[in-house]
């Protein structure tokens, strides 16, 4: 009785406040020339004001029904006022750029982005991941031609960092936790990244030794925030593989916001690419939309939602691979039987509420869900023969196969369903007093999960069925008779019906101090997680982990401009479901949070080129892991031991140049060095699978001088090989070898026929906010690339052939945008 009664109370509260309200809120972003937000704007009327925050975000409670004037004051930036008057409740967006103080220059550019050059965060901006050519265009894309981030297959849109896997890197958008499906196990599987970049206002990225606000994972987090319009826009991207149609809107009283994006994309350009003939008919769609509503002057309500709809049906017919040398040229021939049938559908949807309790008291509550439905079913049969080629440049059968060294035969054979649904609940808060910042979390997620995996692999050669590796059997046929059970050369066949219970939470302080003529910033926090792991046929576990974290950041009084930073501290990896599933799809609910005790040193020099602004970005860091959970990678799919067996490291320089090698577009070079080692049940260390040594990146933007609408964009990417040259089977101390080096280099040519600097007054175009038609030219210099390998044996001779399995050749697209 006593809590309906306080229920009673808040609602005529809250009812009341909205109708005698005699105020106005104005609020927005004040971003630089460069669209960087600036932290610390005095925003003022009469004698009340507010600050703007480190997103350049303020938000100001101010009378209705009066001639208000509104001053924008910034000791760096040119001083404006605004002079309005607002309706009673009326809730309004003001957004403006403000102008460079010329005297004040190179404080100016410390302004703007210095929160994220003190937390080691790159911010990449939605106009250049949009035009960024690449096979799968989108923030992945981008983020591989940075340093420290790798990924060697065009066709996935996962990526490693800093020596870790694809399960290691964190994704939010809009502070939401957002997941990828589970059975993905090549990259022409995929379809589309769950973010859409026709909806993105920033994107920022920290590839390691990241505050303890973030969650618990080893590697990586992409922080996505979506747009809110400030007016109707709407925008259409088309190309051969598949098109985007995006809009967004404010209602008449500001209170409402809503974007939306549908997407479809087709694969079938680049796989028929291929060397494998197929008949491929893959459907790649999905739909999202980001809704906000100001309910009063405090309190503002958002909702995330996403369907996501990926079919891919598979059927391949023949290829033919060459491989060998000059010297002794060979070529393998398959035929096909049989077809693969997969589905993946996913559906998210999140709710988060954020109430300004007063200018130092944010309080935030988020709910979201996120349920799988997974199918992967294959039957393939593959005949294949090994044979040397003719290498006589004068014949007329060059290139074709004269004699066959080796026939057989695989079969595989796969009925893998997964259904799991996810549920977070989130309250985050934010308290700033004086110089301080404090901020917590307090999170509970439930994930329920229903696995079925049912796979086989029979491998046949000239009629002598291959047996699994480590079975104590020697094949003496044909001298002796065959005396052994035949058995599959792989065989699994599990059901797994699994609960995970986690509270997780933080605690971090954040101050801006000096000392004595430098600017100093200081960040230390924790983070504390517990899981329980029950469900059919296993013991409940439950475990416990604390994460302590730090940063330091110093920008001394030099004439040079420069900034160091020092982050590290303790980072867990609690185990999500595939790491407790081992290779024979059996759950172990005591497996361990990896543990990676990680230092960042960094140091970001601004400075004059060309009369132009340019940053060197350099980063030092250095990784202990213990409690690993080692892991085979075959294509994308991660096969973990589900065992912490193994304790490794990694270190590595990263550096990054960027800035405006062409004037007016940004450009950058970048470079890194990684070595990274695991010592598996104390055998000694062997290298990781993700031990990528050496990167070299380039993303240049160009226009024609003489035809400056004619927009040149190039994307070149040069990494050393990683280990995985060996069968995903095979004990990794027999195997060391490397893939090749991966090489590719993608460019795209535009010309704009209407932009914000080139509306058209009259005519067809007059509806066009921007209009540009170009073509595309993927793998330029079409570098045979290759993922994995497929393993063949010779029972006569008794050799096994690696034939490298291709990655797409040279490509051509044509893609036309339109905004309106």
């Amino acid at each position: 009785m006593k809590a309906t009664i306080f229920y009673q109370l808040v609602l005529v509260f809250l009812i009341g406040n909205s109708i005698y309200s005699q105020t106005a809120t104005i609020k927005g972003v004040i971003l630089d020339q460069e669209n960087q937000p600036i932290p610390g704007v005095n925003v003022t009327f009469n004698s009340s004001g507010t600050l703007t925050d480190f997103s350049g975000f303020y938000l100001l409670e101010v009378p209705s029904n009066q001639n208000l004037t509104i001053n924008f004051s910034h000791l760096s930036f040119k001083n404006f006022s605004l002079e309005i008057n607002f309706e009673p409740n009326e809730d309004f967006e003001f957004n403006p750029i403000m102008e460079l103080d010329i005297e004040g220059i190179d404080e100016v550019i410390i302004s703007s982005r210095q929160n994220k050059q003190v937390q080691g965060i790159v911010n990449l901006t939605p106009e250049t991941i949009r035009k960024t050519p690449g096979a799968q265009a989108g923030v992945e894309n981008l983020l591989k031609s940075l340093p420290g981030v790798s990924g060697n297959n065009e066709l996935s849109t996962q990526y490693a960092v800093r020596g870790g896997n694809y399960d290691e890197n964190l994704v939010y958008v809009n502070e939401i936790e957002v997941y990828r499906p589970f059975l993905i196990r090549s990259g022409q599987q995929e379809g589309l990244s769950f973010v859409n970049s026709d909806l993105t206002s920033n994107v920022d990225f920290s590839a390691g030794g990241f505050q303890a606000k973030y969650g618990d994972k080893l590697s990586s987090v992409l922080d996505i925030t979506y747009r809110r319009p400030v007016s109707f826009d709407a925008t259409v991207d088309l190309s051969l593989l598949g098109g985007s149609v995006a809009a967004g809107g404010i209602s008449k009283n500001g209170r409402l916001t809503a974007i939306g994006g549908v997407r479809y994309r087709n694969n079938s350009l680049l796989v028929n690419a291929k060397e494998t003939e197929t008949n491929f008919k893959p459907v790649f769609a999905d739909a999202q939309t980001y809704l906000t509503y100001k309910i009063n002057n405090k309190l503002e309500i958002g909702f995330l939602g996403n369907i996501s709809l990926n079919e891919y049906s598979y059927k391949p017919l023949t290829r033919q691979t060459n491989f060998g040398t000059l010297a002794d040229p060979k070529a393998l021939l398959i035929f096909y039987e049989g077809q693969e049938e997969d589905r993946y559908e996913t559906y998210f949807g999140a709710f988060k509420a954020t109430y300004a309790a007063n200018d130092n008291l944010t309080l935030k509550f988020i709910a979201s869900a996120y349920h799988t439905k997974e199918q992967e079913h294959f039957d393939i049969l593959a005949q294949y023969r090994i044979g040397e080629v003719n290498s006589d440049i004068g014949s007329s059968d060059l290139g074709e196969v004269e004699f066959s060294r080796a026939i057989g035969s695989q079969l595989t054979h796969a009925r893998n369903d997964l259904d799991a649904l996810i549920f977070n609940i989130e309250h985050k808060g934010d308290y700033s007093v004086n110089d301080n910042q404090f901020q917590y979390g307090l999170k509970y997620t439930r994930e329920d999960i229903r696995d079925r995996v049912q796979e086989y692999e029979i491998i046949d050669s000239a009629g002598f069925s291959i047996r699994p590796p480590g079975i104590e059997y020697i094949n003496t046929q044909p001298y002796e008779p065959y005396d052994a059970p035949l058995v599959p050369y792989n065989d699994i066949d599990a059901f797994n019906d699994i609960q995970i219970n986690r509270i997780s939470g933080f605690l971090q302080w954040s101050k801006r101090t000096g000392m004595g003529d430098h600017e100093l910033w200081l960040n230390a926090g924790v983070r504390a997680h517990n899981w329980t792991v029950s469900g059919q046929g296993i013991e409940t576990t439950t475990q416990t982990v604390f994460s302590p974290r730090g940063q330091v950041a110093i920008k001394p009084d030099w004439e040079a401009d420069m900034l160091f930073r020092v982050s590290g501290g303790f980072y867990h990896q609690p185990p999500f479901y595939r790491e407790l599933r081992d290779s024979t799809g059996t759950v172990v609910p005591n497996v361990k949070a990896q543990q990676s005790i990680h230092i960042v040193l960094g140091n970001d020099y601004s400075f004059k080129m060309w009369e132009r602004a340019f940053i060197l970005n350099s980063e030092l860091y250095y990784k202990s892991l213990s409690d690993v959970n080692p892991y085979t990678l075959e294509n994308v799919r991660i096969r973990y031991r589900a065992a912490n067996n193994a304790k490794a490291y990694a270190y590595g320089l990263d550096l990054r140049l960027t800035g405006e090698f062409v004037p007016g577009t940004e450009s950058w070079l970048s470079f890194g060095y990684l070595k990274t080692e695991e010592n598996i049940d104390n055998r000694g260390y062997i290298f990781r699978p993700s031990d990528q040594r050496m990167k070299f990146g380039i993303l240049f933007q160009d226009y024609v001088p003489k035809i400056p609408d004619m927009k040149v964009y190039l994307n070149l990417v040069y990494n050393t090989g990683v280990p995985g040259g060996s069968p995903s089977y095979a004990d990794p101390y027999d195997y060391q070898s490397r893939l090749p080096d991966y090489k590719r280099a993608d460019v795209g040519f535009s010309y704009v026929l209407v932009s914000e600097d080139k509306l058209r007054a009259s005519g067809w175009l007059k509806p066009f906010r921007e209009l540009t038609f170009g073509f595309e030219i993927f793998n330029i210099f079409d570098v045979q690339n290759s993922i994995t390998n497929t393993f063949v044996r010779d029972v006569d001779t008794k050799v096994q052939y690696a034939i490298p399995n291709y990655l797409t050749p040279r490509v051509f697209n044509i893609r036309t945008t339109m905004r309106f």
